[in-house]
């Protein structure tokens, strides 16, 4: 006789789910969300059945949590209907691991879409016991040794990057070290940042971080900013005298930017200070010393300035103990939504705004190959909060450049929907905006305020369009 298998009520299901240690969540196909489990409240630290029957879409875009792409996991899923697995920031500073299943019927549509969500420090700990052949706990791996990194970035470096984890992984490990760096790279890369990463992580952290930028020195200024004068050294001098630059990061850490922009002659006394420690002022009898770790940038190839004797070999090889060379943004393309994100965040806070990006706009940033690099992505997240009318940038808001992108990738889109006529080009298109203006917000009503149309105008296209 088989045994008889015990009863159990779906309520007592739902006692045992919320019991887990792993965050559940239930979607439907739509991606409207039907359950979630205790936990995952707890771990996200917000109230999950506010979500209840709405779009889970809603709650990346509301609580600040930061995903890996531009786009969400389930509209990946809903392309591939395929498990898909990432690395998932709260606004808790926690990380997750986020498994997003799709349920199939058995014509192989999706019918459900299940999210489990796990603790990334239980990872950590379980990480030991598990098998290094497992592909995922490898992506783990990888994950934890950026984690160092990360804890110690702060909320103002955004990086998501492999090569920029490398880099500053090693800014890391030379910030406990007195030895000098050269940071290289193009414009505007971000060498200010990483310099004064470097002092924040050293020794010489409660100390000044003295930025001196070369480029803004008119070039007969640049002895008495760097070493100072004496009062009455020469005409013009300040009564006073004045205390040099150099001086001041006494004990701290002293950063010159644009350092092939420094005259010869300048280099020289420059060298000097470096060797003997020690800073004599203009005018001065006795030298004065000082202790200070040096920093140095430059967008210039300092090899070629030495070769074209501009540039002092013997102060090149005192400064240039270690080099880490920054690369330009169209070379880290994962950074560009995590840092427009970051500036769009700072300028809605800044001023009172409240302002979003398509994802058309985040497509277009991605394809622009930012000449200015992330000081160009700053300046324009700076200008559309600014100049954008309406709550959500789109791309015909984009400064003409990034427009033609936008206007080629659509060209593209309708060109591959296999549209012969203007007609069937504008219907297309048209469609396509309501769509994605569906999927962005939470009610058809806020997608036609955003579209410009009224309601009923949306309701008449989403039957003709059957969406």
């Amino acid at each position: 006789m088989e045994p008889k298998i015990p009863h159990i009520r779906m309520r007592d299901v739902a006692r045992i789910y919320d019991a887990l240690d792993i965050g559940l969540i239930i979607v439907d196909n739509k991606g409207t969300i039907i359950w979630s489990n205790k936990y995952y409240s707890q771990l996200a630290k917000f109230d999950m059945t506010q979500y209840f029957g709405r779009n889970v879409r809603l709650i990346s875009q509301r609580e600040d949590i930061d995903l890996p792409t531009a786009r969400t996991m389930i509209d990946i899923i809903m392309e591939t209907k395929q498990t898909l697995t990432q690395v998932v920031r709260y606004h808790t500073a926690d990380y997750t691991i986020t498994t997003a299943r799709p349920i199939l019927n058995e014509g192989g549509e999706i019918d459900y879409i299940v999210y489990t969500i796990t603790n990334y420090s239980e990872l950590m700990q379980a990480q030991e016991q598990l098998s290094q052949s497992n592909s995922h706990i490898l992506a783990l791996e990888a994950h934890l040794q950026n984690l160092q990194v990360k804890q110690s970035l702060g909320s103002d470096i955004i990086i998501a990057d492999k090569q920029m984890y490398d880099i500053y992984g090693k800014a890391l490990r030379l910030a406990a070290t007195p030895v000098s760096v050269l940071l290289t790279g193009e414009s505007g890369t971000g060498k200010d940042v990483l310099a004064r990463f470097i002092h924040q992580n050293s020794p010489r952290r409660d100390e000044n971080f003295i930025h001196v930028n070369m480029a803004t020195i008119p070039p007969p200024l640049f002895e008495s900013e760097l070493f100072g004068y004496t009062p009455g050294s020469f005409t013009g001098a300040s009564r006073q005298g004045k205390e040099g630059l150099i001086q001041l990061a006494n004990k701290g850490t002293l950063f010159l930017d644009e350092i092939g922009e420094l005259p010869l002659d300048v280099q020289a006394k420059l060298l000097q200070v470096i060797q003997d420690k020690q800073v004599r002022a203009i005018g001065a009898v006795e030298p004065i010393p000082v202790d200070f770790r040096i920093i140095c940038a430059t967008n210039r190839d300092l090899k070629q300035l030495v070769r074209e004797r501009k540039f002092r070999l013997d102060l090149y090889y005192r400064l240039n103990t270690v080099e880490l060379t920054l690369p330009p943004l169209r070379k880290r393309r994962d950074d560009i939504p995590l840092l427009a994100t970051h500036f769009l965040n700072h300028y809605n806070q800044k001023k009172h705004t409240e302002k979003y990006l398509s994802s058309d706009v985040i497509q277009v940033f991605y394809k622009y190959e930012w000449p200015g690099n992330v000081r160009e992505l700053q300046h324009c997240m700076d200008s559309l909060t600014t100049l954008c009318q309406r709550s959500t940038i789109t791309p015909d808001q984009l400064p003409p450049e990034m427009q033609q992108l936008a206007f080629d990738e659509t060209a593209h889109s309708i060109q591959d929907a296999g549209a012969t006529t203007l007609k069937q080009s504008v219907e297309l298109l048209e469609a396509k905006l309501i769509r994605e203006a569906l999927a962005r917000c939470g009610t058809a009503a806020q997608a036609a305020e955003e579209l410009g149309v009224d309601a009923s105008t949306l309701s008449k296209k989403r039957k003709r369009y059957g969406i």
